[in-house]
């Protein structure tokens, strides 16, 4: 008699992505999280143990306390934050990787503003285990269940339709004229039929919300001939990685019965580095797709990148455009200041009804949802000047204000949780979950705790900043001004060693990376600083 289960693992929202597409057979021949002999080979050779094209590496993360519990040959089951069992996994490799390793060949820096290496440094385990999973219930989802196809259910939908040749567009973001003129060129020149195959699982921290982009895909399907176009959303969750997430996407979209791929400039590309440059060359991922196009079965299509022509009145491909010819275009940071704005949309650029939906999910600055979330020592005055900006907002009156000071969330939040790293980490996430919570319904959240930790906050902001505007003010007062205030005391007990863990002297403040606001509150009045962050706020333009 098979012994019975016992051990559960909370997949985190990657691993669930993850999980449902080795489930479905999306990441086939996967069978599971890769052991560590496939980790090596799709590192070094890009290809899994058996000799398989593999680009990118299928880990399931756990803490050093979860290896504790286990063991190898273990059967566990892996769970959804609802407690749903959705699969088991039979442990056959448990291992501690070099993460800074597995950045550098997978995304090719260390680079901490890589979405994806900040991820893997910051948000992952640090052991992995591997092992072939057997499902016990497919993931629930509650949208647009009209449009989750598997791999199977895709292909026979292209079988009965008669498509021969299909075309995967894979994108993350809104699709816009230009968007739909390429494509349009696209199933005339290779004479195929279209799948807008949107990424709905993770994508990179800023995007727009997936129901916004559905509800902007499904106006844009009816610009295409229903026969030749199809809309499916798939559970994948990125890793922004360039050339290597290219030949992942081909992989993947041949898995689903696709014959093409459309690869365009910087194809799943994070944008700029620490220096300001791109992290790839542009034509990176299509040069990379190209070495193994013809072994995985898939043609690259590339993109044609489209600008309006403004005398013509029509959309061309850039290479095709005479020297001295005028033509318009908007990048992606020119339309989030337009929406920022408030300011129209032009016509040609995209649809009303994609341009109404756009402006729905994302107003105004000074109409948005905001957190301001203060950080600094102990005794920094950060509860002082939280107070005094929220009753000057409240005097401005825009949006309803709440604040979340450190020590009243202590009290009615988490009262249950000690001073120890991580049950700091669990207090100031759950902070910032309510932000979220009110940032999400356009309100402003003012969130006042000591927050001592990068991480943490990291992990608040990219929460936050997926529903509204978010301002960190960084409180950087001196430690012996901080002493010197002192109010409650804690600073001398923790000096004596009678209070422990005491951040600033026992337990580390991380200086905060990159914080909107930088102020000191060891010599000016706190009326007076009130005032002047005020002023920065509506500087950063969500204050009229």
């Amino acid at each position: 008699m098979e012994q019975a289960v016992t051990t559960s693992l909370t997949l985190t929202d990657r691993q669930l992505c993850d999980l449902e597409l080795i489930l479905n057979g999306g990441f086939k021949p996967l069978k599971g999280f890769m052991c560590k002999r496939d980790y090596a080979t799709v590192l070094n050779k890009n290809r899994l143990s058996n000799g398989s094209i593999w680009t990118m590496p299928i880990n399931l993360d756990v803490s050093e306390d979860f290896i504790d519990k286990i063991s190898l040959d273990e059967k566990i089951i892996l769970k959804d934050k609802e407690g749903f069992s959705l699969a088991t996994i039979s442990i056959t490799d448990i291992w501690k990787p070099d993460i800074k390793e597995e950045a550098e060949i997978v995304f090719n820096t260390n680079d901490i503003t890589h979405p994806g290496v900040s991820y893997l440094f910051k948000r992952t385990n640090r052991f992995y285990i591997g092992g072939e999973v057997k499902p016990i219930l497919a993931p629930r989802h509650y949208d647009y269940n009209q449009y989750r196809h598997t791999p199977k259910e895709l292909k026979y939908i292209f079988k009965k339709l008669n498509w021969k040749k299909v075309i995967a567009f894979q994108t993350r973001n809104p699709l816009h004229r230009a968007h739909v003129e390429m494509i349009k060129s696209a199933i005339k020149t290779e004479r195929a039929n279209i799948l807008l195959h949107p990424v709905v699982g993770m994508t990179k921290p800023g995007d727009v919300n997936h129901y916004t982009r559905l509800r902007c895909y499904q106006s844009v399907l009816k610009r295409f001939n229903q026969k030749k176009a199809l809309l499916s959303l798939i559970p994948l969750a990125m890793r922004m990685a360039g050339p290597k997430e290219a030949v992942w996407h081909a992989l993947i979209r041949k898995n689903y019965g696709c014959s093409h791929l459309i690869v365009g400039r910087d194809h799943a590309g994070p944008g700029l580095n620490e220096k300001g440059k791109p992290f790839y060359g542009p034509y990176d991922a299509q040069k990379l797709l190209l070495k193994y196009q013809d072994e995985i079965g898939i043609e690259m299509v590339p993109f044609k990148f489209m600008i309006f022509m403004q005398k013509e009145k029509k959309y061309k491909p850039i290479d095709e455009v005479q020297d001295g010819e005028k033509y318009n275009t908007i990048s992606g940071t020119e339309l989030r200041k337009m929406l920022d704005n408030g300011e129209k949309i032009p016509s040609w650029f995209t649809y009303p009804d994609v341009a109404k939906e756009l402006k729905i999910s994302n107003p105004p600055l000074t109409e948005r949802g905001l957190t301001i979330f203060f950080t600094g020592l102990s005794g920094s005055g950060k509860s002082t000047l939280a107070n005094g900006l929220m009753i000057k907002l409240l005097e401005e009156g825009s949006r309803p204000v709440t604040l979340l000071d450190g020590d009243i969330v202590r009290t009615h939040l988490s009262s249950e949780l000690g001073f120890n790293k991580e049950h700091r980490s669990i207090n100031v996430q759950r902070i910032g979950y309510v932000a979220s919570e009110i940032t999400k319904n356009r309100g402003i959240a003012i969130c006042a705790p000591i927050a001592p930790y990068e991480n943490d906050r990291k992990i608040n902001r990219d929460l936050i900043s997926g529903y509204g505007g978010y301002i960190e003010i960084f409180v950087n007062t001196s430690l012996q001004k901080c002493e010197d205030r002192d109010s409650k005391g804690l600073y001398k007990l923790a000096r004596k060693g009678i209070v422990k863990e005491f951040t600033g002297i026992s337990d580390p403040y991380e200086i905060p990376e990159k914080p909107e606001i930088i102020i000191d509150s060891s010599d000016q009045k706190p009326e007076v600083l009130v005032d002047e962050l005020y002023l920065k706020i509506q500087e950063l333009g969500y204050l009229k």
